[in-house]
């Protein structure tokens, strides 16, 4: 339960709000690019608050209160704030994916359903964004009251992984195998269990390898290669009574066609995120402002809330049928934003245009390259001027904004725009060559039309 706000921090819980009400109004306007100084702006009154914060806190308590769960809004929009001005690899934009993550680590804990190819991602990513801030704290790029806050996040999402990993460990390597066999087969169960129509053709094989794999124990157990009994029986076994469990229900789900009617709102609501979220990962370099998923965040979370002790309950407090559907649908949703937290480039807003622009037309020139056919200068025209064109908007070897700042990315963008001319020049190097094959040809063919008329007699000049 969320503990009443302190006297003294009244003030600085009214500042914070009033700060995520501005950040709200500037996500809401999509009139014009956000520009780096209103963020900055913005940032720096949110770290001012943070260091009032600190000065009336025990740093040795832990808090919960409805100050801290306003923060963390904040610090979560300011974060997408700063990925879509390009500065994705400052330690600010880092606090949404480590939140991200902390969800995702947090499921998966609760299910208990994951192998050590799941994990490994987190631990890469955890890694990178630790180097991340510690590159900032060298710098000082960003003030100690950042960096501490960072700090703590990351260090409670490596707390959680080490605990999966713990969890993992007392798998004896004998049950390893089937261990990560039965998640996949769970995985694939749940997956089932959410779609519209059942189909027996992937249904049954499942079910039958689970009854394979049970006929395989012995009094309970899984027995070892030499027969032996390993240790730590309970992860597998319970694994396979779950699986057993959802097919029960995907049977029962079957037959109703539907997912309770007390769950249907949730689960229209999950399933419209989703749609929307997978439609966003097909588009998300051209159509995505990263400010736009905080809506997603903010309605992922007030769903999760809704559980108790893990379940979705009705109005009686009964447990409905659906569960399985309700939870896999709600991860998926978590895995697809995590997706596309990490999926955002370093650069700017203003620069995306371009950068996508830039990435077509290298992707044209090099499926030109590779598979080479006949072509003529003309063909190579379009690329020119689009070139040309993008060339032009560079004051001093910059893209500028409207407002002459320079926006986040002109490395990237130099980058590709440097490589499509490099292209350009290699494939006129290629119609070059051509010509030349093509004149040689030619020549070829008169000489051996004079040969022909020699050999053939044909009168030359009479002599007197």
């Amino acid at each position: 339960m969320t503990a009443p706000v302190a006297q003294e921090e009244l003030p600085i819980l009214e500042a914070v709000i009033n700060i995520r009400n501005r950040l709200t109004a500037l996500k809401k306007d999509r009139g014009e690019y956000i520009k780096p100084a209103d963020v900055n702006s913005l940032y720096h009154a949110m770290i001012k608050q943070v260091t009032r914060l600190n000065e009336v806190r025990d740093d040795q308590q832990t808090y919960n209160n409805r100050l801290d769960t306003t923060m963390a809004d904040v610090f979560n929009l300011l974060s997408l704030f700063f990925m879509t001005i390009g500065k994705t690899k400052e330690c600010p934009a880092t606090y949404s994916q480590i939140a991200s993550m902390r969800q995702i680590l947090d499921h998966m804990n609760e299910s208990g359903v994951y192998n050590e190819s799941d994990l490994n991602p987190f631990h890469r990513r955890i890694a990178e964004l630790r180097e991340i801030i510690k590159n900032d704290e060298e710098s000082k790029r960003h003030p100690k009251a950042m960096i501490k806050l960072l700090e703590r996040q990351l260090k409670d999402c490596d707390a959680i992984l080490r605990e999966l990993q713990g969890s993992l460990s007392v798998i004896p390597p004998e049950l390893v195998p089937l261990h990560e066999r039965l998640v996949n087969i769970r995985r694939q169960l749940v997956a089932l269990a959410a779609k519209d129509k059942l189909k027996q053709t992937e249904f049954k094989p499942l079910l039958e390898e689970l009854r394979k794999i049970d006929s395989k124990r012995v009094d309970g157990k899984f027995l070892g290669p030499n027969g032996t009994v390993p240790a730590s029986q309970a992860v597998c076994s319970s694994l396979l009574e779950e699986c057993f469990d959802i097919t029960q229900e995907i049977k029962a789900q079957d037959e109703s066609k539907y997912v309770a009617d007390s769950l249907k709102p949730i689960f229209d609501r999950l399933t419209e995120i989703r749609k929307e979220l997978e439609g966003l990962a097909l588009t998300h370099r051209w159509s995505l402002r990263e400010t736009d998923l905080w809506n997603y965040t903010l309605s992922l979370q007030e769903i999760d809330k809704m559980r108790v002790d893990g379940k979705f309950m009705d109005l009686e407090k009964n447990v409905p049928q659906g569960q399985y559907v309700l939870l896999y649908t709600l991860r998926r949703c978590y895995g697809i934003l995590h997706r596309l937290l990490l999926s955002s480039e370093p650069v700017s807003e203003e620069l995306m245009p371009i950068a996508n622009k830039l990435s077509t037309v290298k992707k044209c020139l090099n499926e030109v390259l590779k598979y080479g056919g006949s072509f003529s200068p003309r063909d190579l025209y379009p690329y020119q001027l689009a070139l040309y064109q993008i060339d032009s908007l560079r004051t001093d070897g910059k893209f500028p904004s409207a407002d002459g700042t320079i926006p986040e990315g002109q490395g990237i963008v130099m980058a590709h725009l440097n490589e499509c001319h490099e292209l350009v020049e290699m494939l006129k190097e290629q119609l070059n060559e051509q010509e030349d094959d093509d004149y040689d040809e030619e020549d070829e063919e008169l000489l051996d039309e004079e040969d022909e008329d020699e050999d053939y007699g044909e009168p030359g000049p009479s002599r007197r």
